[in-house]
């Protein structure tokens, strides 16, 4: 099955809000900003440029299993600095793969090389979806002789 739309679609649907911290903040109020929001990643930001993306992953694996104190670590010391970003006009289709084979689940999305959102692999699962949910009402409403074409 070809998915259709867009990742602008996805950042329309859920919105754009961006959850980021600098590179200087402890990891503790990394780790607390995620509770608070309820996200499992933050993107690092120094002013406006991405310099880096910091998930709870990165947490367990840098801090918890070599039993580091995150209250004295500054994000920039355990954060992934080679982030993956995607322009806004690709497909769901093609976001999703690039998630598949990078095995990540937070992905930044630039449009204009300005950063205008992230999505998700729930996001896109959640598009996903709703995309077959609506395909199969159309296929039942055609199959009962109700559709509206």
């Amino acid at each position: 099955m070809k998915l259709s739309g867009r990742i602008y679609n996805v950042l329309d649907e859920k919105g754009a809000e961006i959850y980021s911290i600098t590179p200087e903040s402890s990891v503790y109020d990394a780790i607390e900003m995620m509770a608070e929001r309820n996200v499992g990643a933050l993107l690092v930001l120094s002013g406006k440029k991405l310099c880096g993306i910091i998930s709870e992953r990165d947490y367990t694996r840098k801090v918890i299993l070599k039993g580091r104190v995150s209250k004295k670590i500054p994000v920039e010391s355990i954060m992934t600095r080679k982030v993956n970003k995607v322009k806004a006009d690709i497909t769901v289709e093609e976001a999703l793969i690039v998630m598949t084979h990078k095995r990540i689940r937070h992905l930044p999305v630039v449009f204009n090389r300005k950063l205008v959102g992230v999505v998700t692999i729930g996001d896109l699962v959640k598009w996903v979806i709703s995309e077959q949910s609506a395909t199969i009402d159309q296929l039942e409403h055609f199959i009962t002789g109700s559709y509206p074409g």
